[in-house]
Formats: C-alpha cells, sequence, structure tokens
C-alpha cells in the first residue's frame, strides 16, 4: 500500500490532535534518560503500563544507575522485579548492564544492531530504544502502534502481516521527531483499545494469551516470588508455600523447578533452594 502525502498528513494529524490533547503521564517521559528509557522498555514487554509504572519508581530507587544494576546479586534483581512476570527479563536485564559497561564502555548503543546483541532485546524493544532514548527515525512495530495500523487502514482486511503494517509505519513516520510521534501512536492505539475495544485479531500474528490461573507461568512466578523473601529454602518447605499459593495447580512443581534450575533462575545448595 503507497500512500499520498495527503493520507500522510491527515494521517499524522489525526493522531497528534488526540496526543497532544490526551498524552499520557509517566516518569520515563517526563525525565528523559538513556537508563530510564531502558528499564521502561525492558519492563514493557509483555506487561501492561499499569504494573510497571510503580514497579518503575522502585526500581530507579533500588537501581539508580547501570552500574548499581550491574553489580546486584540474582536475589536483588529478582526480588525487585517481583510483581512484573517473566522473571528471565529482570535476569536479561541485569546481563545487558555487564554487558554495556564491558563492551560498550558504559554508554548504552544507539543503533539496532548493537541493541540487539544485548541479552533480551529483539528489534522492537530496540527500536523503541532507539526512538524513545535517542529520538532517532527508526522503524518499529509494538501491540498498540499495530493497532492504530490495523483500525485507520486495513479495517475491511484479515490476516495482515507486520511487513504490511511496517510499511506504513515506515511511510508516515516523523522523521524530525520520531520520540513523539511514537508516543502519540502508542496513547491513540491505547484509547482505540479502551474506548472503542478495537483489538487485533486482523493481525496475522495474532494469539489469544492463555489462562494464567493454574499455568506454568503461575508457577514459575510463584516459587520465584517465594524465594525473594527467602534466603533459602528446604525443598520440602519450597513445595508446600506452592502448593498453599495455588492450590489448583496443573503442573508438577518439580519439573517446574528443574526448569528453572537449568535457567539458572534458582539454585540448590545440598536441600536449601535460593536465587
Amino acid at each position: 500500500m503507497k500512500l499520498t502525502a495527503d493520507q500522510i498528513l491527515e494521517f499524522q494529524k489525526k493522531v497528534y490532535d488526540y496526543y497532544n490533547k490526551n498524552r499520557r503521564d509517566f516518569a520515563w517521559r517526563n525525565d528523559i534518560t538513556e537508563y530510564k528509557v531502558f528499564i521502561s522498555e525492558v519492563m514493557l514487554q509483555q506487561t501492561q503500563t499499569s504494573r510497571v509504572i510503580f514497579k518503575f519508581e522502585q526500581w530507579i530507587q533500588r537501581f539508580p544507575t547501570l552500574e548499581s544494576v550491574a553489580i546486584a546479586t540474582q536475589h536483588e534483581i529478582l526480588s525487585t522485579w517481583q510483581g512484573l512476570g517473566y522473571n528471565r527479563r529482570g535476569i536479561n536485564l541485569a546481563r545487558a548492564a555487564q554487558m554495556i559497561l564491558q563492551e560498550f564502555h558504559g554508554k548504552l548503543p544507539r543503533d539496532l544492531e548493537n541493541l540487539q546483541k544485548l541479552p533480551g532485546i529483539g528489534p522492537n524493544t530496540a527500536g523503541s530504544i532507539s526512538a524513545f532514548a535517542f529520538n532517532l527515525p527508526v522503524v518499529f512495530i509494538e501491540t498498540n502502534i499495530r493497532t492504530v495500523f490495523l483500525y485507520e487502514f486495513f479495517k475491511d482486511q484479515e490476516s495482515v502481516s507486520d511487513k504490511e503494517i511496517l510499511n506504513l509505519v515506515k511511510q508516515t513516520l516523523d522523521y524530525k521527531n520520531s520520540r513523539d510521534w511514537y508516543y502519540a501512536l502508542m496513547d491513540y492505539g491505547v484509547y482505540l483499545k479502551k474506548e472503542l475495544k478495537v483489538n487485533n485479531k486482523k493481525s496475522k500474528h495474532y494469539t489469544k494469551q492463555s489462562k494464567f490461573e493454574g499455568s506454568k507461568r503461575q508457577v514459575r512466578g510463584s516459587i520465584i516470588r517465594i524465594l525473594s523473601k527467602m534466603k533459602k529454602l528446604r525443598e520440602e518447605d519450597l513445595f508446600m508455600l506452592v502448593e498453599q499459593e495455588i492450590p489448583e495447580n496443573n503442573h508438577s512443581v518439580e519439573q517446574v523447578i528443574e526448569d528453572l534450575l537449568s535457567e539458572k533462575l534458582i539454585f540448590k545448595e545440598k536441600n536449601n533452594f535460593y536465587l
């Protein structure tokens, strides 16, 4: 799909008009630093903004600099990360901080190629970091951006690929101020989802997230949460506490523990588990 200059200007005006009246207020937007953008974008992977707001403030208080993250213990990292889910992201964040200090002289990379060398950073997160931290005119997509383009340009089309959407993202990008443009797109996308009940079912890549209650994700989170409160815990006590938290668990706690051990998210010494 090739847009005309008038179509691009009309679309940009519509999105910016909404944004100028309804801009969302977040700590990582109000005081923009490379470090704060980096932390917020990793936290926002697969996690709702409402959950990130408090945890972001807590994280910045506990780890005010990249250096403080790099030298923190795994127990400190995961204890602070609790409540965000997908604990592997917290570990990757710490490893990325160490890599930035060691290989990039303490400076967060600006370009997409080097950003994607960091643990846990894929092309879309790299794009968001590059745009928000450095205001660079990169092209990327995330769920709210996808919602906007599906709603505005693909109302009568099914199974729309991200490749098709990215083509329009590139055409409509505000090359002079990509940071505010992407903020505007995301805020407009949130509005479409919340107020107009627009979803991404027209996307070729749409998948409905599985139920959390009783899932393996819940068991993994429970184990990490319990161990974050304890220095060490005996195997039988860990099993008992997980059972108390998740009485209708559908998965083997023993197998989940084995998985976490192999991933080095938890450790075992004799009969005691710890982070």
